[in-house]
């Protein structure tokens, strides 16, 4: 198994991978998962988003929104 080694750089905390994984990317997705976190490569395309939607809870805004009254505003 191979480990990453992780330290700090400046505020931030960086993860070192080794070279068996190296991308030719410079920035990764990074999600937990439980106790893992996971780094992928970002999608260009909405299937991320629709992923994402996909995992909401049945009764999300059940109740709706609230619709907000009008505001008046002045022309310029």
């Amino acid at each position: 198994m191979d480990l990453a080694k992780v330290f700090k750089s400046g505020n931030s905390q960086a993860v070192r991978l080794p070279k068996t994984f190296r991308v030719d990317v410079e920035e990764l997705e990074i999600f937990q998962r439980g106790d893992e976190l996971i780094l992928k490569k970002p999608t260009k395309d909405l299937t991320r988003v629709f992923d994402i939607l996909t995992q909401l809870p049945d009764d999300f805004f059940a109740e709706g929104r609230e619709d907000l009254p009008v505001q008046e505003r002045e022309e310029w």
